[in-house]
């Protein structure tokens, strides 16, 4: 998966705003929330998601995906972009902004496969 690509399944997520965050990461967020940061020039991007999710990933494939950090219920988890599975990816981005957006929103997308 190239950046483009993730940066169109990012920006197809309803009320998504896009800002510069710290380091060389853009960041991403709904209503205010950050859900994900993309590192264009390292074609890395680090997703929000639950404890459970990320242990999961990491040791699905540890090539590809990899802790970045922790804070309460919540974790996230480093996506190499280039050995990432597309489908895959486009999984966690929507979990990732249903984990930051109000619940009325997040409920917007049920049911239903966005961006299609």
């Amino acid at each position: 998966m190239r950046g483009e690509q993730f940066l169109d399944l990012v920006l197809k997520l309803p009320e998504v705003t896009e800002r510069e965050a710290f380091s060389d990461l853009t960041g991403f967020r709904v209503r205010g929330r950050g859900f994900c940061y993309l590192n264009e020039d390292e074609h890395v991007a680090i997703l929000k998601a639950t404890r459970e999710e990320q242990a999961a990933l990491i040791a699905e494939d540890p090539a590809t995906y990899s802790a970045s950090w922790a804070s309460g219920r919540f974790a996230w988890v480093q996506v190499k972009l280039a050995t990432a599975d597309p489908e895959e990816v486009a999984e966690l981005v929507t979990e990732a902004w249903r984990l930051s957006a109000p619940k009325r929103l997040a409920d917007t997308l049920s049911g239903s496969r966005w961006g299609s």
